[in-house]
């Protein structure tokens, strides 16, 4: 079994940064690198959507709405993968939820709050 556990959100005026990181643990067969970590989010009364996520230490997908703004990154193709945010709108209020992959199940953190406001 693989858990996710999240840290980092919180309240931030628009324009604001907040970094997001979350750390897998657990294995799956022996194997316990995650091949593929990142952050998807659930605005109220909306789908869940992708943010952004990344291989070991490359291959990194971003939203459109995202994208020159969020930077995603893993600690050294370890189990701990961040979400750096800056230039913060109230668009980009949601509950984050950290992602991760591995062999060919996905699992999902609990989710954190994020809410940008004035």
């Amino acid at each position: 079994q693989v858990q996710l556990v999240e840290s980092g959100g919180g309240l931030v005026q628009p324009g604001g940064s907040l970094r997001l990181s979350c750390t897998a643990s657990g294995s799956i067969f022996g194997k316990n690198v995650m091949d593929r970590m990142g952050w998807y989010r659930q605005a109220p009364g909306k789908q869940r959507e992708l943010v952004a996520t990344m291989a070991y230490f490359s291959d990194k997908m971003y939203a459109d709405s995202v994208k020159g703004r969020f930077t995603v990154s893993r600690d050294g193709g370890k189990n701990t993968v961040y979400l750096q945010m800056n230039s913060l709108t109230p668009e980009d209020t949601a509950v984050y939820y950290c992602y991760a992959r591995l062999i060919l199940d996905d699992y999902w953190g609990q989710g954190i709050q994020v809410t940008v406001s004035s």
